[in-house]
């Protein structure tokens, strides 16, 4: 009996040497890769953050507000850009609320267009009234399991996520019938849950240049 192995029974074992290999590495990924952020969940803390403003951010700054609208941003996706004036309009209304209500705008985009400097000009350029940071590692972005811009994330007082997701039914402002964000904040306020949870965002995808699984 020959002790040579035949040509097929090579590509077979090759085959599951390969698969195995694979399902080992699918694993540690998987392992190693945090969820997606789920309703209820504490939101990740983020610390540091420059913002437009040259001083640095972190969620702890506002623990005086009741609700903290987190928005994944940048200066060049059109469909970013597109919400800017609801944006802006959604601060101006909560601006006085006496139990606070916050958005902060997050920029992890990469592109020479997103840099600082360039943050500046357009938040001058469209009179921003809330903050926008730069998150130059992507670690932010990373935790909160965003892929989008826009795409939000509703805080209530215990910084449990209530909403993740679109701002709105329609990236059309004229043809918004459903305003998701303005109902989880009104839920946030009474300490509850909105009957709209989570709803996929519509927008340009982040260029993470870091692995995933940091």
């Amino acid at each position: 009996m020959s002790s040579e192995v035949t040509r097929p029974t090579l590509k077979i074992l090759v085959a599951f040497f390969f698969g195995l290999l694979c399902c080992v590495s699918t694993s540690v990924a998987q392992e190693e890769s945090p969820a997606e952020l789920k309703i209820g969940d504490v939101a990740p803390e983020w610390k540091n953050l420059k913002g437009i403003d040259d001083k640095t951010h972190s969620l702890a700054d506002l623990k005086d507000k009741q609700v903290v609208i987190v928005c994944f941003t940048c200066n060049s996706c059109l469909y970013a850009v597109d919400y800017e004036d609801r944006m802006i309009e959604l601060q101006k209304k909560y601006a006085d609320h006496p139990q606070g209500v916050v958005l902060v705008a997050i920029n992890a985009n990469k592109k020479p267009s997103e840099k600082l400097d360039k943050m500046k000009q357009r938040a001058e350029e469209k009179k921003f009234p809330f903050a926008y940071l730069i998150d130059e590692t992507q670690q932010v972005a990373n935790a909160y399991r965003a892929n989008f811009t826009p795409e939000f994330f509703v805080l209530n007082g215990e910084r449990k996520v209530v909403f993740v997701g679109a701002m709105d039914d329609k990236t059309d402002a004229s043809q918004v019938t459903e305003r998701y964000i303005e109902q989880a904040i009104e839920a946030a306020l009474k300490n509850e849950l909105p009957v709209t949870q989570r709803v996929p965002a519509r927008g340009c995808a982040i260029p993470f240049k870091s692995s995933r699984k940091q």
